[in-house]
């Protein structure tokens, strides 16, 4: 299986293998994001069945499933490795959310630098893509500060649960800029917060 279930830990946060065990704790953190209408947050009440979805994804080979644990050990959010192409060593991080109380943290940051680490010098990908609605413009602009690159706009991509017509907006890194994206990430984990 590529890539194999793993524990990231770092100073903020910890990725550990999703599974039934997290669904109160993500329950509790959901907050009202499961309202916003151009992503896919599961409800509280519909936080099992999304676990048993992405464990299900993991059986398939296309997913590898993330929950996002803060210092105390408590799930606060999910985060994945996802459209997993073990042939042309690429994943896509997504599928990703954390509870309100840690946006904007050190912890998002954090838990993507563990993820793109691992993907890259671990895992020897050649590319790590970012997937969201053109107009989840919170999404974007985290994704630009990691260092991702806009690769384009793939237009009417995708029908949304209300019957809208997704525009989604695909971003990467390569394994060539990895190591300035890293050195970039290891600062903003490094400066002062506003």
């Amino acid at each position: 299986m590529w890539p194999a279930p793993v524990t990231l830990k770092g100073q903020h946060a910890t990725l550990a293998p999703l599974s039934q065990d997290h669904a109160a704790d993500l329950a509790s953190s959901v907050g009202d994001l499961h309202k916003l209408w151009y992503t896919a947050i599961p409800s509280p009440e519909g936080m099992g069945a999304e676990i048993d979805r992405r464990l299900g994804l993991v059986g398939k080979g296309t997913m590898l499933p993330f929950a996002v644990l803060d210092p105390s050990g408590r799930a606060v959010g999910m985060t994945t490795y996802m459209n997993i192409d073990a042939a042309n060593k690429r994943v896509e991080i997504g599928s990703t959310w954390m509870s309100a109380s840690v946006q904007r943290s050190h912890m998002n940051t954090e838990c993507k630098l563990m993820l793109l680490t691992h993907a890259f010098d671990n895992l020897g990908c050649i590319a790590v893509e970012w997937r969201t609605h053109y107009l989840n413009v919170q999404s974007r602009r985290a994704i630009e500060r990691l260092g991702a690159k806009l690769d384009g706009i793939l237009r009417a991509h995708m029908v949304m649960p209300n019957g809208s017509l997704r525009d989604t907006a695909v971003y990467s890194v390569t394994a060539a800029e990895w190591p300035a994206v890293e050195t970039h990430l290891l600062w903003q984990m490094e400066k002062p917060r506003d």
